[in-house]
């Protein structure tokens, strides 16, 4: 059973405050409540992770609402893998997480998502990424 990190139920918690906001400054959304118990926990117990089988079904759920908000997979059509190589260039991916992300659990592909975020290698982080969300700007109108 993978492991759900910190910071993800950190995510999910501020997913939850921008979506559901406290009407009084005091009131807390029940999916906040559910994930700031569990977060609390994790702090107080100095854990990083939590098993996803360990987390109570409302924080789950709450989670899970989150991730379902969140990109499936880190592609960027570039795939290495299907010239032969073990770790994708394009998404950092390796060619077994390639093959198996769509039977993969919500955790699980979390847990690719972060190791891929922290090696910060992958051409999805470097200028190719830069260049890519440059042409999605808006064109500027020609000059008269």
């Amino acid at each position: 059973m993978a492991a759900i990190h910190i910071t993800d139920i950190e995510a999910a918690i501020n997913h939850w405050r921008h979506r559901a906001p406290s009407p009084d400054g005091v009131a807390l959304a029940p999916e906040i409540e559910a994930l700031g118990e569990t977060y609390a926990l994790m702090v107080y117990h100095r854990q990083t992770a939590i098993g996803e089988d360990r987390l109570p079904a409302r924080a789950l759920a709450a989670w899970q609402a989150w991730y379902d908000t969140t990109p499936d997979t880190p592609c960027i059509a570039i795939c290495s893998t299907s010239q032969g190589d073990d770790l994708c260039k394009g998404c950092g991916r390796t060619f077994d997480e390639v093959q198996h992300w769509p039977a993969m659990s919500p955790a699980e592909k979390r847990v690719v998502w972060r190791r891929i975020t922290l090696e910060h290698s992958a051409w999805r982080f470097n200028r190719y990424a830069e260049r890519a969300a440059e042409g999605a700007s808006p064109r500027k109108p020609p000059a008269l």
